[in-house]
């Protein structure tokens, strides 16, 4: 008797947190998998979508201009043709440098169309994570399962800023291939090699670095918006998108208006920057650039762009003290979100 109680015991025992946790990230994923999974991979075939046509209306210039049966460069190189091969072997180390900076920007652009989706999706999910349960009324399933409202809220914080930023980096890696692929076939058309033109000059794996440096930056950078999104999800009866939009901007109209700031002996524009952007902004990846000291500089040559989109750069931005309190400030939201989640429950 003693060991079938023991058995019907631990069979009762409450299953563990963490396991809790991954089964609420799976539902939020297979509730959300069309923003966080196909629409970053949408963005990156539009994306490779746009460098074909451009590729194909390059090639009809380029045709055009070859008329005469031949092609004419600025250091007086003649080929019959467009040989990529005839004109590598004319290019030094500078050049080849030069070229491997411009391979990496283009790939850092192509690449970039997920993580632009991205901000729009986790906005609008994390503006709708908390009011549409209790909109429809499926929170009162929910509050009636074994799961308190902080893992709830856990799990939509975790899958706004880390499931959807990690698949949006996996959309990105295939977009980055396909468009290295799509390329070296155009150079082999032209009788290029891909791996002396493409593959050996750039540096994928830096931008692959970048990016993925990027993501724990991203969570924390994001934490005050998400924090604020979630609050006004679980806080706002209706319309949760102009609560999430109002108050922040008539906020600045009010501090603009007074000049408030100058108690401080600080601009009006500091209270946009760093209350309005990082309440509304902070889901769009990049967005602690433009609060780096150095942003900007070097942007007019490609080698300065890199920088600015580099590993080290996006390093730097864990030391910015803007970051921890701004993180610290969405913590103190997302924690007033469970709050009003225990007792807002109306449809």
């Amino acid at each position: 008797m003693n060991a079938v109680a023991e058995t019907r015991t631990h069979s009762a025992a409450a299953p563990h947190p963490t396991h809790k946790i991954k089964l609420l990230l799976k539902r939020e994923f297979w509730e959300h998998k069309g923003g966080f999974f196909w629409a970053p991979l949408v963005a990156g075939g539009i994306s490779l979508l746009l460098t074909i046509l451009g590729i194909i209306f390059g090639e009809i210039t380029a045709r055009r201009a070859m008329a005469d049966g031949k092609l004419k460069f600025d250091d007086g190189v003649v080929i019959n043709g467009l040989d990529l091969g005839a004109l590598t072997g004319r290019l030094g180390p500078e050049e080849m440098s030069k070229l491997g900076h411009g391979i990496d920007l283009s790939l850092f652009v192509a690449s970039s169309w997920p993580f632009i989706v991205l901000g729009f999706v986790v906005f609008f999910y994390c503006l709708g994570a908390l009011y549409d349960d209790r909109k429809d009324r499926s929170v009162l399933f929910w509050k009636s399962l074994p799961i308190s409202d902080r893992d709830t809220v856990v799990s939509k914080v975790l899958s706004a800023l880390l499931v959807a930023p990690i698949l949006a980096l996996a959309a990105s890696l295939v977009t980055m291939v396909g468009f290295m692929l799509v390329l070296s076939a155009v150079v082999l058309l032209h009788g290029g090699n891909p791996f002396t033109l493409l593959w050996s000059p750039g540096s994928p794996l830096s931008v692959v670095s970048a990016f993925m440096i990027g993501i724990p930056v991203y969570a924390l950078w994001a934490l005050p918006t998400a924090g604020w999104l979630l609050l006004c999800s679980a806080w706002a009866r209706s319309k949760p998108f102009l609560w999430a939009i109002m108050i922040p901007v008539f906020s600045g109209i009010f501090v603009s208006w007074f000049d408030l700031t100058r108690l401080f002996n600080l601009d009006s524009s500091w209270y946009w920057k760093h209350i309005v952007g990082r309440m509304l902004l902070g889901t769009f990846p990049g967005t602690d650039l433009l609060y780096q000291d150095d942003f900007g500089k070097g942007v007019g040559d490609v080698a300065g762009s890199l920088h600015q989109i580099s590993a080290a750069t996006a390093l730097h931005s864990l030391a910015m003290p803007e970051l921890w309190i701004g993180a610290a400030a969405g913590l103190a939201m997302i924690f007033g979100a469970i709050r009003l989640r225990r007792w807002r429950d109306e449809g």
